[in-house]
């Protein structure tokens, strides 16, 4: 019988891992994700052309490029909110987020610990495969997914999923941007009202 070995380190796919599985850990996903990724710009123009951009701690603090000196940023002040290529080019903090306005029209779902051991767990698999093609990308943690798109929710939500959470916002919050793509999402974003609909 041959031996399954990990597509990134090598290392053996031990036997609780999923017969079709590829890699050992979540590390090892994300890693291969990066590597074969081509060294375009993921975000989709939707977000990247809006001045709604902010930089963040590792805590996930929001950061303000906006002024002279880096300050706390609020998810309800666009005077602390910057242009994409402003928080690029800062190196304030440890990564940049978006800031969700009611005025713009996109709506992010945040499923909170959806993958495990790089694998999608049933429930948010579920939700996965029930989307048009829109942007999703992994959350800094390695483990939750955030998906990307327009949508109206009104006052943010949360709900359970398979002993997890899933929260859907379209305002007052902002939301940290990995540019790490999950599997082979697409630089756009869609409709998700039929999605959002269903999860609430």
């Amino acid at each position: 019988m041959k031996t399954r070995r990990c597509a990134q380190c090598g290392d053996h796919l031990a036997a609780r891992h999923a017969h079709n599985a590829r890699f050992c850990s979540g590390r090892c996903r994300m890693a291969a994700h990066r590597a074969s990724r081509k060294r375009t710009d993921p975000v989709p123009s939707a977000m990247t052309r809006r001045h709604q951009w902010v930089r963040r701690t590792d805590r996930k603090v929001p950061l303000s490029v906006a002024g002279p000196k880096i300050c706390p940023a609020s998810s309800t002040d666009p005077e602390t909110w910057a242009s994409y290529s402003a928080v690029n080019r800062s190196s304030a903090g440890s990564g940049i987020g978006f800031v969700l306005s009611a005025m713009d029209g996109l709506a992010c779902i945040d499923l909170d610990h959806a993958l495990l051991d790089g694998e999608l767990r049933p429930w948010a698999r579920r939700i996965v495969d029930g989307l048009p093609a829109t942007y999703i990308e992994v959350s800094p943690s390695g483990t939750g997914l955030h998906i990307w798109g327009f949508g109206s929710v009104g006052q943010g939500r949360r709900i359970r999923r398979g002993g997890s959470s899933v929260e859907v916002y379209d305002r007052g919050r902002y939301i940290t941007v990995t540019r790490e793509p999950f599997e082979d999402a697409p630089s756009r974003l869609a409709d998700l009202t039929q999605v959002i609909a269903d999860l609430l």
